[in-house]
């Protein structure tokens, strides 16, 4: 039997203009995520929310069009568990893509076996509140021991009021960590907020700590084209240069806005000015994260 979903969410911006800014070879969208088509990967029965489907054909489309050719697959918390949708895609991309996983405690050594093996470096932890708040502790633990050995990182989805709570927890994790969007934090709220001022920190005194500059449509309080979310990328990006990584956030679930992923490919100049800081966050630092072959 064939699901039908009624999306709950808006779709992505169908007219992507080409950006002005090229992209260097081998660039990396290192957070974006594929939705279904549910009727061949179902959804969650327990979602926040229902996407409109967003497959493979339409990311590879989106990419060509900006000059994107790697990618790292953030499976969404509609998939729940069940990682097949970025698993197949990344064995159909010929080497071009990995994948963050969402997985819990259930999951087996065999189970963890196959998705390394079939291109995943990392899981994702949701602390974000909409999305159904903080994980439990303990399978929270249970998931770093096993994941820790395999050279997995974990990427943590905060809402910024909360950093300052988790901040120590996170300098005595075991392994590295990417903190999405910024830490969501909210360009009115300037560059001395108290939950920048704490990413900053951890940047700075924590090796393990990475950062993602995508979502400036999630940390704009102007809207498009998003230019007050540039002084805090450009913070981050000067602040721990070989530990950014950038992504569109394509197909942008549960944003005010809805961006043009052309916009946000021009905004990358501006983050990062400089030709040699451009090629680490878009090349080499995912290439090192997620051990893309050389």
């Amino acid at each position: 039997m064939t699901m039908m979903y009624t999306p709950t969410i808006p779709p992505p911006d169908p007219n992507t203009r080409t950006p002005k800014f090229k992209l260097p070879k081998l660039s990396c969208d290192a957070h974006c995520h594929i939705f279904g088509p549910g009727a061949k990967y179902p959804y969650a029965p327990d979602r926040s929310y229902t996407p409109p489907d967003a497959p493979l054909e339409d990311f590879r489309a989106l990419h060509a069009k900006l000059g994107i050719e790697r990618a790292v697959i953030v499976n969404a918390s509609v998939h729940g568990t069940d990682n097949t949708v970025a698993l197949e895609a990344i064995a159909q991309s010929n080497g071009a893509y990995r994948a963050v996983a969402n997985i819990d405690d259930t999951i087996t050594e065999r189970g963890l076996r196959v998705l390394h093996e079939g291109g995943f470096r990392g899981c994702r932890f949701n602390f974000v509140h909409h999305l159904g708040g903080v994980p439990d502790k303990r399978v929270f633990d249970r998931i770093i021991a096993m994941v820790t050995p395999l050279g997995w990182h974990i990427d943590l989805h905060f809402d910024a009021i909360d950093l300052p709570e988790y901040a120590d927890m996170l300098t005595k994790l075991p392994l590295s960590y990417t903190i999405d969007h910024m830490g969501r934090v909210k360009a009115a709220e300037g560059l001395d907020q108290l939950p920048f001022r704490i990413l900053i920190g951890l940047m700075q005194r924590d090796e393990k700590c990475w950062v993602k500059i995508c979502g400036s449509e999630r940390v704009s309080s102007a809207g498009p084209p998003f230019i007050d979310a540039v002084p805090f990328a450009r913070k981050i990006v000067e602040t721990a240069p070989d530990r950014v990584i950038w992504g569109t956030d394509w197909p942008h679930p549960n944003v005010k806005t809805m961006p043009n992923d052309g916009d946000l490919v021009d905004l990358i100049p501006l983050f990062a000015p400089e030709p040699e800081l451009q090629h680490k966050i878009l090349v080499d630092n995912p290439a090192r994260l997620f051990e893309f072959e050389a």
